[in-house]
């Protein structure tokens, strides 16, 4: 049993890289270029909103799959699963409607603020803080 945990770990965090290497790919995002560039005077690119929501939406479910991977894999407990799940969308329910007025203000709001809510809406950094929160879950349950 051990083995298939450590497969589902491995297979998320192969997705979530796969998901980072194909972004150009795989997802329509006219601003990739935009921040890669790192520069705030480059003309604000056009976009079509329907694509543009649909692909980070899709991004954003290949992320919370790999992402809920590596959690069972790692916890082996479905409830904890559920709950990484949930925070992960909450999260995305904040987040992505700031990143979208963050757009249609054309980012006058501040490049930095809307290079840092793009982050959260298209990489999956609320992992980073949802394992070691149930790390430490498990240690406490240890302890009692």
């Amino acid at each position: 049993m051990k083995i298939l945990n450590w497969f589902l770990v491995i297979a998320g965090i192969c997705g979530l890289i796969s998901v980072r290497v194909f972004e150009d790919r795989i997802f329509y995002d006219p601003f990739l270029n935009y921040f890669h560039e790192a520069n705030k005077n480059i003309a604000f690119p056009e976009f079509e909103w329907r694509k543009l929501v649909t692909g980070h939406v899709f991004r954003f479910i290949l992320n919370l799959l790999f992402s809920c991977l590596i959690i069972q894999g790692l916890f082996k407990n479905k409830e904890w699963t559920v709950q990484g799940a949930v925070l992960i969308i909450i999260v995305f329910i904040i987040t992505f409607p700031v990143y979208a007025y963050c757009i249609n203000d054309h980012f006058d709001i501040g490049y930095l603020f809307s290079f840092y809510m793009r982050r959260f809406v298209i990489q999956p950094l609320i992992i980073l803080l949802v394992v070691p929160m149930f790390y430490y879950r498990k240690q406490l349950e240890k302890k009692n």
